[in-house]
């Protein structure tokens, strides 16, 4: 393995104090679903003033998981061009930019603002895990447990909200979208102060073993066990109030049940953050983590009556795995450029396989014309899930 450079001075000016760093991280935070969740309870308003076709429609909400899946491989590329700091304030300020133009007329401006949101979110999802292992080496399971859930509290609020914000006029879409620019600037604000500690040296640009993991057995299971997770999010985000149409429960019901199955997510993550250090290693985390949404989706099978359980379950469970999966990040490797390579890498292919989910669980649905197909294939890729879960939470390291 490629040794580093002796001489390189480290990625940092004048260090901020650890609770600014925090703020900042959690304000980011805040911006890396609501402007994906916003548009699901509002999307037949965007088609039926614009004139998607339901084709259009799923493309245009798939489009940020493509764009995660493209982008997260060169986010560590553009750390070490830009620093750190700089290139997550540079996606903030994207993301900003995004969203405002997704709110704007004429429509080439939606598709074009939804491309640059999903590429400033592949970003920020990508090197925040890079920034908690440098600056909270000692704490990156409860930092990352926190965060994830103030992203899936926020997420949730902004599902709730979208509704009442678009209101009963024909574009009252475009503020109900575009109110979170204002999140993002917010975040980008309160940022700007720690753009001065990206030195000219890109520390991520420093090649090591590590650092290219695509060839190392243990990055592939934590890229596997990231990928499952998403995909089992992505597809109850997309599916979850049909099912239970299907089960004969109304659409405000199941609408409520999205709502819960969001807020549990919270709940999930800040119980990973206080388990995650206090145990030997993670397999616990995973194993159970993995077999509570196992349960879930069995449950939606054999007794859908009661949704709003396995819809806490799944939530639950969702938020648990995803804060361990991003904790993964920093905790299966050496050093914060080693972490920014393994998340980029386990990002990309997580996230192709979530945007092929929604569309793949949907089309053996329309071909059987039941869900009970669909969910046996959920519940198979849950097992699978928490195999590898299990191999990914082993204390070893990349590289």
């Amino acid at each position: 393995m490629t040794a580093r450079p002796a001489s390189a001075p480290p990625e940092r000016g004048n260090p901020l104090r650890p609770a600014l760093i925090l703020v900042g991280v959690l304000l980011i935070a805040t911006n890396l679903r609501a402007a994906i969740t916003s548009l699901g309870p509002i999307l037949s308003l965007v088609q039926a003033d614009q004139g998607l076709s339901s084709v259009a429609a799923s493309v245009l909400v798939s489009v940020p998981l493509i764009a995660f899946a493209g982008c997260s491989p060169i986010a560590p590329k553009v750390a070490a061009k830009l620093g750190l700091e700089r290139a997550l304030g540079a996606a903030v300020l994207l993301l900003a930019v995004g969203i405002l133009l997704r709110s704007t007329p004429p429509q080439v401006l939606l598709w074009a603002g939804t491309v640059l949101l999903g590429v400033a979110i592949a970003i920020l999802n990508v090197l925040l895990p890079a920034l908690v292992k440098r600056d909270f080496p000692t704490r990156i399971g409860p930092i990352t447990g926190t965060y994830t859930a103030v992203q899936s509290g926020v997420a949730a609020v902004a599902a709730g909200v979208a509704v009442p914000l678009a209101g009963q006029d024909a574009g009252g879409w475009r503020l109900s979208l575009g109110i979170w620019a204002g999140l993002a600037l917010v975040a980008l604000g309160f940022f700007l102060p720690q753009l001065r500690r990206s030195a000219a040296v890109p520390a991520l640009a420093r090649a090591t073993g590590a650092a290219r993991p695509w060839t190392s057995a243990l990055a592939w299971q934590v890229t596997l066990f990231m990928g499952l997770q998403s995909l089992a999010f992505y597809v109850l985000v997309t599916w979850l109030s049909s099912i239970e149409h299907a089960a004969g429960i109304s659409s405000v019901t199941a609408g409520f049940h999205q709502l819960l199955f969001n807020l549990s997510g919270l709940v999930g993550s800040l119980v990973c953050s206080a388990l995650i250090h206090r145990l030997p290693d993670q397999r616990v985390v995973a194993v159970v983590g993995s077999l509570l949404l196992t349960t879930a989706l069995t449950g939606l099978l054999v007794a859908p009556g009661v949704a709003v359980v396995w819809a806490v379950l799944a939530g639950f469970a969702g938020g648990i795995t995803l804060a361990l999966a991003l904790s993964l990040f920093g905790l299966r490797t050496k050093d914060y450029s080693d972490a920014g390579a393994l998340s980029g890498m386990a990002q990309s292919a997580g996230y192709t396989l979530a945007a092929v989910g929604p569309i793949a669980i949907g089309a053996i649905h329309d071909v059987a014309s039941s869900w009970t197909p669909a969910l046996g294939v959920l519940i198979g890729l849950a097992l699978v899930q928490t195999v590898f879960g299990g191999l990914a939470s082993r204390p070893r390291t990349v590289g």
